[in-house]
């Protein structure tokens, strides 16, 4: 077995612990809510004592929260999260109509924001003291401080409103147009992806300083070799290694952030999901789109993990 079957293999054993963890708390805290399921689900039609009674033996609700726990981590392993007290659906069924358009403004969102720390983060270390790197370096300092929603409703006042460059709000599927689901979702994705950009373009500067100051590179361009070179092939690749880390995290923040996100701009994902849910007292749903952002969080770290190997071989070593 190699070093690196042997690292994956680790890496998915401390999932199994990882996730009943979070199925448990989210278990644990949706119980203890102030909703009660059975209210929840006759929420209108004012029950009787005994029907809210009969609700709860039929469902479970009066057993002992162990077996209620075991019952549910049954139901999730099934697939079922349960039923929408509103709409009397499967919540699942709501979720996976949610969960692509929350993917796609997430991830759009993370590729913008690499693109735009690899950018920046070169370029300032490369011209590090000098205007480039003063400019680059201001920028992401307001991109760190600036909330997301506060940039959202920038965008639309003047790119959408006064500039009409991109709509204020809306969804076209992109199985219908391409270039329509860009236009809509340009907005949405620079809102959620700039304050992460700013954080990792501030931490590409400090790795790739580190790397060009490393006796390697200055005998690979003593040597002869294009500085550009160096920096593409060395210096860029030894880099990554921290900012992957920081970018995991991050994508938890662009998948906690879409819910705002989507708000601002309507769109039809998990956040207009879940604050539906929460205004119309739909606990079912808020926990199903709970559970279903936190086992992303979890695979997007697995994900994460992979890269490391990749792009840092030392990492494949036993010994390391």
């Amino acid at each position: 077995m190699t070093a690196v079957v042997r690292i994956l293999l680790r890496r998915l054993a401390l999932l199994v612990p990882l996730t009943l963890g979070i199925v448990l708390f989210v278990f644990l805290v949706m119980r203890f809510s102030a909703v009660d399921p059975a209210s929840a689900f006759f929420q209108g039609a004012n029950p009787t004592p005994a029907q809210l009674r009969a609700f709860r033996e039929e469902n479970g609700l009066l057993d002992p929260l162990p077996v209620r726990y075991v019952a549910f981590v049954g139901d999730l392993l099934h697939g079922d999260l349960g039923t929408s007290a509103l709409t009397r659906g499967e919540v699942a069924d709501q979720v996976l109509t949610a969960l692509p358009l929350t993917l796609q403004l997430t991830f759009l969102g993370l590729g913008i924001a690499v693109v735009l720390a690899l950018l920046g983060g070169v370029v300032a270390a490369v011209y590090r003291d000098r205007l480039p790197d003063q400019v680059v370096r201001v920028v992401s300092l307001v991109g760190v401080a600036a909330p997301g929603f506060w940039l959202a409703l920038l965008l639309i006042q003047y790119l959408a409103v006064e500039l009409g460059w991109f709509p204020s709000g809306g969804y076209i599927n992109p199985a219908d147009s391409v270039t329509g689901w860009l236009w809509t979702m340009t907005l949405p994705a620079l809102a959620l992806s700039l304050p992460v950009a700013a954080q990792l373009t501030r931490i590409v500067r400090t790795s790739v300083v580190e790397e060009l100051d490393k006796d390697y590179v200055r005998t690979a361009i003593a040597g002869g070799l294009p500085p550009r070179v160096v920096v593409g092939r060395n210096v860029l690749r030894n880099a990554l290694v921290n900012p992957l880390t920081v970018l995991g995290l991050r994508v938890g923040y662009l998948l906690g952030g879409a819910v705002v996100i989507e708000t601002v701009f309507s769109l039809p994902g998990m956040g207009k999901l879940m604050i539906d849910a929460v205004k119309n007292g739909d606990p079912a749903v808020v926990q199903g789109v709970v559970l279903t952002t936190a086992f992303g969080f979890v695979v997007v770290n697995l994900v994460i993990d992979i890269l490391y190997l990749l792009v840092n071989p030392r990492l494949r070593d036993p010994a390391a």
